[in-house]
Parts: C-alpha cells; structure tokens; sequence
C-alpha cells in the first residue's frame, strides 16, 4: 500500500496534472473527492507561480466537465435531469427543485453551485436544457470554479504547516487511519441508505392512478391539478391541459383560493412520485383535506394516452 508520504511526493511532482484529472472527474460526476486534494496540492506548491498553475488546472478542468453536462442538457433536455434525479440514493432531492431555483437565480447560481451538494452536477445540464448562452455560461461557470478552488488551494497554501503535520501524523498511523476511512464511509453509506428507508415510509400516502384521474376531469368534478415538472421539462414537453404549473417554493401561491375541501392532485417527473409526495403533504399539513400524488408520474400520465399542449 502506497503511504501518504509517497503520494505526497507524487502530487508535489505532477501537482497540475494530478489536480486536472481529480478536479475532471469528480465534476464529471464520479464519486471523487476534490477538496483534500486542493488542499494537500496547496500546502506542497513551493511558489505563487506554482499555486497559479494549479489553479488554472482546476478551473480548466471544472470547466470542461461543466461544458460537457451543458452540451449534454442542451442535446438530451429534461432525459438528462431524470437520470440525474434517479441516480441520487436519496430520491426526495428532486431535480425540479433545484432547476425552479436555478431560473430563479439565473447565472448567479454557476458561481455558487460547487458549495451546494447535488446542485454543482444538476446546475450545467439545466443551463444547457434551458438554452443559457453559452459564453455567459462559460465565464459563470469558470468564476465559480475559481472561487471554488481558489479557496480549497489557498486554504491549504495558508496552513500549510499543518497540513504536513497531519499527513506526517497519518503516516505514522496509517493502518488505523483506514480503520477509521472505511469506518467513516460505512456510516456515511447507512446513514443515506437510512434516509432512503425513512422516504420511502414518508411516501407512504394515498396516490391517485392515471384512470381515476382522468376520470374525474371528464367527470368535470372540481378537481386543482398541479403540475410540478421542471421549466424545462414544460417547456419541452408542453403543458399539461387543464393544469396549474407551480413550483415547490411557492406552492400556496399557485393553489391560491382554492378551497381546502376541494380534491387537489400532484404530479411530476420524479423517482418514486417524491416532488409529488412532497407537494402533497405539505398542502395536507396548510389543511387541504384531499390532496393526492399521481402514481407514476409524468410518465404514467402519459403511457394512460394523455397529451400535452403543443
């Protein structure tokens, strides 16, 4: 096993090229951490000069990754942020949120993204599926992974001291400092895999299927439908007819004056219905009496034969 002192040494040697690839794939979104590698690069640079090329390794790096979820947002649309959603262990951080927020914020965001868990990897395919320009992406982009490393690499540039002194204190006690990592991982892995569990036991609330849905619009029984799929996604797709678009951080405001004995239903186009689940017992907790996710989703909405506007 190679001991931190060589990979020290290795990182000190190829400190550019080792910070370019680490930095490339962990926006790529590999499960890669960057930030002790910013950090151990910065306390080993021996010149600004040094540091300076570090950092423009990492924001070059940050930037391509962050170009090539634009490109794939841009080609893909809304297909990429579902994948995105489904890939998360913890379905209730649904996309749809995050991109309501991301119109929001506008390009602002891209420089604040890679200090907010989930968002850095979501926010470049949204921009792509949402038409940004590509050169106010491009420069947005580049000053958030600036601001980014920046700090990582200057941090462990200013406590460089101490930063040898823990890599000097780890080597020493290498085989239990691996005890101690895989300790860490495995809780970190049962605490989301518990997160999971007690989501899915939240979920557990009366859904409404596609036919009973649609019977009740033709029914034409007061019903308040609300559709919860990203901008992106409704733009792309086009509307659902008869329903109220709305946003999980202003859901009241799209309810309005509905009356709270009326059947109100919630729909998206995420994993297990959890923009949906979410919607709805926040509505049950304001008072709404009858609210219910549809069961499936977008999709289910439209395997049933429904359509959209064009």
């Amino acid at each position: 096993m190679m001991e931190l002192s060589q990979i020290s040494e290795s990182l000190q040697r190829d400190a550019v090229w080792v910070v370019f690839l680490n930095v490339l794939l962990q926006q790529a979104g590999l499960p890669v951490p960057a930030v002790p590698t910013l950090l151990l690069a910065g306390s080993l640079a021996v010149s600004s000069n040094q540091l300076a090329n570090i950092l423009a390794a990492a924001i070059v790096a940050s930037v391509i990754a962050d170009w090539m979820w634009y490109l794939a947002g841009r080609v893909f649309g809304y297909r990429v942020l579902s994948g995105l959603c489904k890939l998360s262990i913890n379905p209730g951080s649904c996309v749809s949120q995050t991109e309501a927020r991301f119109v929001r914020w506008g390009l602002g965001s891209l420089v604040i993204a890679k200090f907010i868990p989930g968002f850095s990897t979501v926010a470049p395919p949204i921009a792509g599926s949402l038409r940004m320009a590509l050169p106010g992406f491009l420069l947005a982009a580049a000053a958030g992974a600036a601001l980014w490393a920046g700090l990582a690499l200057g941090a462990g540039w200013i406590l460089r001291r101490e930063v040898q002194t823990v890599i000097s204190a780890l080597d020493e006690q290498a085989g239990s400092v691996l005890v101690v990592v895989v300790g860490i991982v495995a809780i970190g892995l049962g605490w989301k895999l518990w997160q999971k569990y007690r989501f899915r036991q939240w979920s557990a609330v009366p859904h409404i299927t596609p036919a009973e849905l649609l019977a009740t619009m033709e029914a034409r029984q007061p019903l308040l439908l609300l559709d919860l799929r990203g901008a992106s996604m409704v733009a792309e797709t086009g509307p659902i007819v008869g329903a109220t678009v709305a946003e999980h951080d202003r859901l009241l405001d799209a309810v309005g004056n509905w009356p709270r004995s009326q059947p109100i239903v919630t729909l998206c186009a995420c994993p297990e219905d959890a923009g949906a689940v979410q919607a709805a017992r926040r509505l049950l907790a304001e008072g709404y009496l009858s609210v219910r996710p549809l069961k499936g989703g977008y999709e289910a909405w439209l395997a049933a034969g429904n359509v959209t506007a064009v």
